[in-house]
């Protein structure tokens, strides 16, 4: 009887601690839901160029012992890929999805001016890469393509293959970077890139827990959609009331900057010239990213 008693309590534990995970699951797949959805809302009511952030919250102690790094890239619970002088006086920190379209209006309309700060040493970045969309439209392009970015920067050449990525971005419903032959085609357009060492890497989705990792960070970080834009810590979306341009940026990175020496290592990255297309749309974008013109940036608000 004793027995019989043990292993019903035995099994009302494990029923109960089955029900606990399905409710941490269920949670997260709403964290992420409620913030795609935000994205989505923003651009419908918007039509621009979607750019905002929340405050960061301090680093906790993660570790990434067991997870494949690219080279130079941070880890720690908040993992990154640089780009830029190491030593550049200020820090551009950008929360993206490859497929989310916001992303891919700021990065056309600022993609000239940030190139700029970086390449004169005046600014480093660090890319976030996250999978939002993946999560709430399903699919896995958004996890294919941080993982074939991250392959690149093994090559040195994560910034020009970031900027083809966004530059042949399908729409949002269409998962195309699911396809891992197309992500490849796309390498080829940047010179030097698509190696044996770089197709394997691809195909066997060998970042996919290091952009995991980061996804995780974004969906503990409290911040509500992509792209989640911070310079030097300050959120963007609060400057000039969210109507924030290029020329705005290059202004404030030359402000924080006085009195400071621009970094040492800050040749053009490898591959990094632009495509005559791209640079046609980065000229376009530069534009139409000025206050009250055709596509203004606009910050996402509670209740939005």
């Amino acid at each position: 009887m004793s027995q019989k008693n043990h292993e019903g309590k035995r099994t009302a534990r494990e029923r109960l601690q089955e029900q606990r995970e399905k409710e941490k699951a269920r949670a997260r797949r709403g964290r992420q839901a409620i913030v795609a959805g935000s994205v989505v809302v923003v651009l419908a009511i918007a039509g621009g160029i979607a750019v905002w952030a929340t405050s960061a919250n301090g680093d906790g102690a993660g570790t990434d012992s067991e997870t494949a790094r690219p080279k130079q890239a941070s880890g720690g619970s908040r993992p990154a890929i640089p780009v830029g002088a190491p030593d550049a006086p200020s820090t551009l920190t950008v929360w993206e999805d490859f497929r989310c379209p916001a992303c891919q209006q700021f990065e056309t309309a600022f993609r000239p001016a940030i190139h700029e700060l970086e390449d004169s040493g005046r600014l480093k970045s660090e890319y976030h890469l996250v999978t939002i969309i993946d999560g709430n439209a399903g699919g896995k392009g958004s996890l294919n393509a941080a993982n074939a970015a991250m392959c690149a920067q093994d090559a040195g050449k994560f910034r020009a293959y970031h900027d083809v990525l966004y530059s042949h971005q399908p729409p949002e419903q269409q998962d195309k970077f699911a396809d891992k032959k197309y992500l490849l085609q796309l390498a080829a357009k940047v010179k030097g890139l698509v190696t044996p060492a770089f197709t394997t890497c691809v195909n066997d989705g060998r970042y996919d827990a290091f952009v995991q990792k980061s996804n995780d960070a974004f969906a503990e970080s409290g911040y509500r959609g992509t792209p989640t834009v911070l310079l030097n810590g300050k959120d963007l979306s609060k400057e000039k009331g969210g109507r924030f341009t290029p020329a705005d940026l290059k202004k404030m990175v030359q402000d924080a900057n006085k009195g400071k020496q621009p970094g040492k290592s800050s040749s053009p990255h490898p591959g990094a010239a632009p495509h005559k297309s791209s640079s046609h749309q980065g000229k376009q974008a530069g534009r139409s990213a000025s206050p009250r013109a055709q596509h203004p940036a606009t910050s996402a608000t509670p209740g939005y």
